[in-house]
Formats: structure tokens, sequence, C-alpha cells
């Protein structure tokens, strides 16, 4: 009998998807494992059981976890989950480790090698197992249909014998992934966009979409993107400058978008209280970041709140999850894509090469240890992170413009192409 994949069906009441399609299921069987994937693991996201059974699945149950050899799943396994798993097993899934010592200090005692695909090298290799693309790009777009459903009036400008609505004027703050596909969506629906990012490299890339570029472009600004490609968290004096050019242009729109994250720090504040205070009544403010801490002052996790000057502050949780029956089949993709790096085709079961950069990049756990450099020291002192992360102010008062104090430019980096794909903000 060859190996085993297990596909579970999510713990999570919030978590609709699945970690395989029938597609998947089929290519994984061709590769030589025996799938087994959990009663109701689809239902979530529109696939049901006798699809996968169609593709060569065996329908299981949550305890037919102990047999596999590579589990894959949407979230990070809970401890009731790691109890279940055979040591040894190899266990792929978007594992959120920042801040979450003690959950990886689990997943090595219970002796799993885990992987987290969010941080798979954004190399052309792993273009196809780029998960953070895959379901950013669908969060993308379903906030702008999440800010259109909350505003109560037409998107496009129509001209009509009784008279000219104005196309809606919306504002995508924070240009990665998401704020790309937010842009052209809000432009398929014919609102008028703008746009802002602390990189340089994105400017061109929103001007090729039909959007205009809205920044502080300074020196700081030049040189504000890690070699990695994502956003680098900026002065004080940056903080406060932009802060006065985009109060002015929030108050204008009808929907403000916000995208912004870095990797393993809280979400950046962009959007102050006084900010959302000058905004129209009906105007919508959707928050991608809410479940870090949020990009807006305001924002609630899970809620949709509406302030007393009748601005709606949108926080829906797991955005693209809103969208499971696309963002499952692309995700279960991305771990196929993956799996197969490490499946050695002649013995037909898995061989993972622990020297391959993929691997290296991803691998959290191995052998009973934390192995990953940025995590290496959970073992020894784990921790969790409180709830509640107060965060970073990129963008603060802008009540006042302060005095800005001179300062010696830095030598501006140069900046990537704008070819190159967008990266730091989901």
């Amino acid at each position: 009998m060859g190996q085993t994949v297990f596909i579970p069906r999510e713990l999570d009441a919030n978590e609709p998807r699945v970690a395989a399609s029938p597609e998947t299921v089929k290519r994984l069987a061709g590769l030589g494992f025996e799938v087994i994937v959990e009663k109701g693991a689809g239902l979530g996201s529109r696939i049901p059981d006798e699809e996968f059974a169609k593709a060569g699945a065996a329908i299981g149950k949550a305890a037919d976890a102990s047999k596999a050899d590579v589990v894959l799943k949407v979230r990070r396994p809970t401890d009731a989950e790691l109890k279940g798993y055979k040591s040894g097993a190899a266990v792929i899934a978007i594992m959120d480790p920042y801040g979450n010592d003690a959950a990886l200090s689990a997943m090595a005692k219970a002796g799993i090698t885990a992987f987290s695909m969010e941080f798979m090298p954004r190399i052309t290799r792993a273009q196809v197992m780029d998960v953070l693309s895959s379901q950013a790009n669908l969060a993308g777009y379903q906030a702008v249909i999440d800010a259109a459903a909350e505003y109560d009036r037409a998107l496009p400008m129509m001209m009509t014998a009784a008279g000219t609505v104005p196309a809606a004027k919306t504002f995508i703050m924070g240009v990665g992934v998401a704020g790309l596909q937010a842009i052209a969506t809000a432009r398929r629906l014919g609102a008028v966009v703008t746009a802002t990012d602390v990189r340089p490299a994105v400017k061109e890339q929103v001007q090729s979409l039909g959007a205009k570029f809205l920044a502080v472009e300074d020196e700081e600004f030049k040189a504000a993107e890690t070699a990695g490609g994502y956003a680098k968290e900026m002065s004080k004096e940056y903080q406060a400058k932009q802060a006065a050019l985009t109060a002015e242009h929030i108050a204008k729109q009808d929907i403000v978008i916000t995208t912004a994250l870095i990797p393993g720090r809280p979400a950046p504040k962009l959007v102050s209280a006084a900010m959302v205070a000058s905004m129209k009544p009906g105007s919508v403010i959707v928050d991608l970041a809410v479940e870090r801490g949020g990009n807006v002052e305001g924002a609630v996790p899970g809620k949709v709140v509406t302030t007393e000057n009748g601005v709606k502050i949108v926080g829906h949780l797991n955005v693209s999850g809103r969208v499971a029956a696309s963002a499952s089949l692309l995700y279960a993709k991305n771990l196929y894509a993956f799996l197969e790096t490490m499946v050695d085709k002649a013995a037909k079961e898995l061989a993972i090469k622990r020297d391959d950069e993929l691997v290296k990049a991803t691998m959290l756990t191995d052998g009973g240890k934390v192995v990953h450099p940025a995590f290496a020291k959970a073992v020894e002192a784990p921790r969790t992170e409180p709830a509640a992360i107060p965060a970073t102010t990129m963008v603060a008062d802008a009540s006042a413009k302060p005095a800005v104090k001179k300062t010696a430019a830095k030598k501006p980096v140069a900046a990537k192409s704008p070819s190159s794909k967008s990266k730091g903000t989901a």
C-alpha cells in the first residue's frame, strides 16, 4: 500500500475552505498516494463528498489522520488535531506562526514536519505555490464586492434622461496583490479609483490599471522597499506628511479599502478616527487587515460598524474564505504544486529534500524541534502573543502639519521593475 494523504474538515467555524479539490485528488492519486478526505470537508466550498469520491478519494473520518503520512490543511492544526497525527507526518497549511510560539512548540513536540505555505519564497519556480497571492487576489476582489454591497448607491457613472449619477470615488490604501485586484475590480465596476503605497515600484502598476497614484514622493519614499519587495516602516516625519495628504483625500472619498500588512508585524494604522469623521454619511471603509489589528481606527473584527456620522467600517474576517468555492480551488493547486516537489516519482513516495530552497524557506518544525531560523527559540521559551496588539501608526493624526526636521537624505535604493509582482501588502 502506498503512502496516505489526509484532507480534514477544518474545525474553525469561520473557515469554509478546504485543502483539496477533485482535480488535485486525482493528481495526488497519480503520484501514488492513497487519498482520504474527511466527510463533509468540502461542503463549505461547494464540493460534495461524491465529487471527491469520483476523483478517487476515500471518504473517511477525523480519526483517519492517525495513519496519514501527509496532512493537507487550510489552517494550523489545533492541539486536539495534533494528538491524532502520527509522528513524522508532514503537515502543510497556512500556519500563521508569528506570535504563536506555543503552537509551534506543540507542533514540534508532536513530532510532525510542519510547513508554512505563506513563507513560500516569491521566485519564478514557486509562483504556482504562492498562497499569499492566490488568496489575497480573491480578498481584494471580495473587498470591493463587500463595499458595493454596503454602499447604497451605484458605483459607475450613469447618464440618464432624468440626470447623471456620479461615479463612486474609491481609494485603495496598500497596493500589493490584494490592492491591485481591488483597483482592477473597482475600475470594472465603473468607480473612479485612486491608490497609495509607500513603495515606489507600484506607481506604474497603479497607473496601468487606470487609477491615479497618491503619495508623498520624497527621498525616503524612493527607498521605501526592502530587498524582498516588502514595504518598510516609514519614519514619523514621513508618516505625518503622508497623513496630511491622505486626510484631505479621504474626506472626499465614497469608498476606502485598506490592505496594508507587513509580515510579522501588527497592521499599521492608516485611517484615524478623525479621518473617518471627515467622510460623508453613507461612505464605506473595508479593512482587510482587521485580523492583524486593523488599518482603520474603529474597525471591529467580524463586524460592520456604523459610526455616528454614518460611515460604515467593514471588518469581515477571512475575506478570501467569503468566496470559498474559488479560493479552495486555487489553494488546493498551491498545495499540490508544493507537495509534488517533495515526491520521489520513481518510488512514488514522499522524499523531503531538506536542502531544497523551498523546503528550507517553509519548514517550521522537524524531528521534534522548531527548525525555522525565525522561530528556533520557540521551544526554549514558548509564549502566546496577546490578543490585542497595539499597532504602529503609519498614517497618524493629520489635524496639524508638524514641522519636519531636515535630515541627510539616504542614498535611494534602486526600485524593482514595476513589472515584477507586488509584495508586502496582502
